[in-house]
């Protein structure tokens, strides 16, 4: 029996992307894809059969995200695996600078070559560890998506938001009652209160993209 992976191309972007996001940006999120679609199965990052479904499930899915985003942001990427969404948000927002944060060391070797290789090393951070583990990134956003429940990932977030920013954790249909489950863990950092539920990429992307926000405010 052979190991040798059989490799998909990357489809084309679909139409809706060119209609929302400017052609620099497009080309570097299709050469992206196109990693993911070669090195990232080769070397174990994502599955052969999440390629055919990378547009719309995991690229834009993540570029909507940036709708929720302040210009000239700090953010930090918990979690970040093969660079969703960190590295999504980093080729498409020029203007923000990212942590992006993985407990695997494969992982963060594949994102330094992918900041090498888009030349954004000057704002564009690689750190192998656990959350719980590393400095406090002090970030505007702290982001987070496919990692743990809500009750589980506020412990790992929270200490990395500087008081008046948000973490934004991209969740599913399940987020309401996630949110709910959670509200006491949020107590501590006196998020609680002002945690709530958005929806990015109405209109564009289906289904659309919901994400928990809550503000740190101590």
């Amino acid at each position: 029996m052979s190991d040798t992976v059989e490799l998909i191309p990357l489809p084309p972007p679909p139409p809706h992307a060119s209609a929302r996001l400017d052609p620099a940006a497009l080309d570097r999120l299709t050469r992206y894809g196109e990693s993911l679609a070669s090195e990232g199965v080769i070397r174990g990052l994502i599955g052969p059969r999440e390629v055919p479904i990378l547009w719309d499930r995991h690229l834009l899915n993540c570029a909507a995200m940036a709708a929720a985003i302040k210009p000239h942001s700090k953010i930090a990427d918990i979690g970040t695996g093969a660079g969703l969404p960190g590295l999504v948000l980093a080729l498409i927002r020029p203007d923000v600078s990212i942590v992006l944060v993985d407990t695997l060391q494969r992982r963060c070797e594949y994102l330094e070559e992918m900041v090498a290789s888009f030349d954004i090393t000057e704002r564009v951070t690689v750190i192998w560890g656990r959350a719980e583990s590393i400095p406090s990134c002090e970030a505007d956003i702290v982001t987070s998506r496919a990692v743990a429940a809500l009750k589980k990932l506020i412990p790992w977030c929270m200490p990395h938001v500087k008081i008046g920013g948000r973490l934004l954790a991209m969740k599913g249909q399940k987020a309401p009652a996630e949110l709910v489950a959670a509200r006491k863990t949020l107590h501590p950092w006196g998020a609680a209160k002002n945690a709530r539920i958005l929806t990015c990429g109405k209109g564009w992307i289906d289904p659309s993209v919901i994400l928990i926000s809550a503000t740190r405010t101590k």
